[in-house]
């Protein structure tokens, strides 16, 4: 398959996948004409990255994972723990957006929205502690 057919598939820009062949994480062979010459195990490993990378992992995580996957000798707690870490990531994040969403929306009502200058919107981010 060529760079074209296996974006399509694994639903990646071929810019990306350039991009995981560069850092590693994928290593295609090449033709003689020098062209990716990509293989179902290539294609597989990139639907497994986009689907990792689409949970929210980072790349290095996706590099840990990826490495996982192909060890069949892996301990399944390795991967829970890091699926476990990952959550928490997602969890303090979400924790944070309610607490933005929450502060924004008491500023946004106590905003008047009309003519006159004071904004307790802009007064608020104007008392921000440097």
């Amino acid at each position: 398959m060529n760079i074209s057919e296996v974006a399509k598939r694994a639903g990646i820009p071929p810019k990306t996948i350039r991009y995981y062949e560069e850092i590693g994480l994928v290593a295609p062979p090449r033709d003689t004409n020098g062209y990716r010459a990509f293989r179902d195990s290539d294609m597989h490993k990139l639907a497994f990255l986009s689907r990792a990378r689409a949970l929210g992992f980072t790349i290095e995580n996706c590099r840990t994972l990826l490495a996982l996957w192909e060890d069949q000798d892996r301990a399944s707690a390795d991967v829970r723990a890091l699926a476990r870490d990952h959550l928490k990531d997602i969890e303090a994040k979400i924790t944070d957006l309610e607490e933005m969403r929450d502060t924004l929306s008491s500023l946004v009502k106590a905003c008047a929205g009309d003519d006159r200058p004071d904004c307790p919107i802009l007064k608020s981010l104007g008392n921000a502690k440097l």
